[in-house]
């Protein structure tokens, strides 16, 4: 039984990436492995109340979607370890958006986002791809079929 959500039929960036790690769980599992759970069992154990079908099905999805690899490391059970492909890796700024909007909006605020070496609370700042500059007055445009991204 597939238990993905309907997929959203919108040309939007948002909305095609929700189709792909919107379900429910799914970002929670690119956590775990991100934050070095990364066999089955880990995060089995770290993610209380997901069931052992999902959490494969999960797996599996992210696999055919690009975003995780698996590799086994046994046999006998077949056992398999979990890891990012560079496009998982980048939903880190995701879980950090998520970090910084949950420590300002939260009632009860269980992390947040520090400069390792200092301790200090830190934000978002974006930058220019093409200058290096920060920038303050953002704008979302649409691309047109046939542009170059």
């Amino acid at each position: 039984m597939n238990r993905l959500r309907i997929k959203y039929n919108l040309p939007c960036n948002i909305a095609q990436t929700l189709n792909i790690i919107g379900d429910r769980w799914t970002l929670l599992i690119i956590h775990e492995i991100l934050t070095g759970n990364t066999t089955f069992n880990e995060m089995k154990k770290s993610l209380d109340g997901i069931s052992a079908n999902l959490l494969s099905e999960r797996l599996k999805y992210l696999e055919k979607e690009g975003l995780v690899q698996s590799t086994l490391y046994s046999d006998h059970p077949p056992r398999y370890k979990y890891t990012l492909t560079e496009s998982g890796e980048d939903l880190e700024h995701v879980f950090h958006s998520l970090i910084l909007w949950g420590s300002q909006h939260l009632e009860k605020c269980y992390k947040r986002l520090v400069h390792a070496p200092t301790g200090d609370e830190v934000g978002i700042t974006y930058y220019s791809k093409k200058t290096g500059e920060i920038v303050y007055d953002l704008d979302t445009i649409s691309i047109e079929e046939g542009q170059d991204n």
